[in-house]
């Protein structure tokens, strides 16, 4: 997993109905509402340009961005308080339903104990909250090197020369 510093991270936050705006930058961040509010033909221009991020909110349902995946590189879901944890949810279904292989990444509220659990749920990067210490966030995903259950980045795997039947799993 990385980990954002705002200072070195080349996404920028962009507004394409401003006017004074001026062209998008190579890495575009926008916030959901205003890429919805684009039609077709600006979000293509755009695209065109700029690689596209978007900041979700993690109550947005995401069949209704599903066409729209493949074109978008970046995918900033919120943790809006460390006890909220849809953005999980949202991090798993986008990975395994829908396929997602852009980064995704937490913001927000992000503490050093949630990062395993965002490993595993599909987050490739997490922008801690300032009061985080990174050298503590690295030292926190070597505490576990092993997991019993799949998640969304290690599938189960059947192991060699055994049926699911074997194991007692339902194939």
């Amino acid at each position: 997993m990385k980990f954002i510093d705002s200072s070195r991270d080349p996404w920028r936050a962009h507004q394409p109905a401003d006017p004074a705006a001026q062209a998008a930058p190579t890495h575009a961040l926008l916030a959901l509402q205003d890429w919805l509010d684009l039609d077709s033909s600006a979000r293509e221009r755009l695209a065109r340009g700029s690689r596209i991020g978007l900041l979700l909110p993690n109550d947005f349902e995401l069949e209704a961005l599903a066409p729209e995946l493949p074109r978008l590189s970046l995918l900033a879901l919120q943790f809006p308080k460390w006890t909220d944890g849809r953005a999980y949810t949202q991090a798993r279904l986008l990975r395994l339903r829908h396929r997602y292989t852009g980064e995704l990444r937490a913001t927000g509220q992000v503490l050093v104990d949630m990062l395993l659990p965002l490993a595993r749920s599909g987050f490739d990067a997490a922008q801690l909250r300032e009061d985080q210490d990174p050298l503590a966030a690295r030292r926190a995903l070597e505490f576990f090197p092993g997991h019993y259950q799949a998640d969304a980045r290690q599938p189960l795997q059947r192991p060699a020369g055994l049926g699911w039947a074997a194991l007692g799993v339902a194939a």
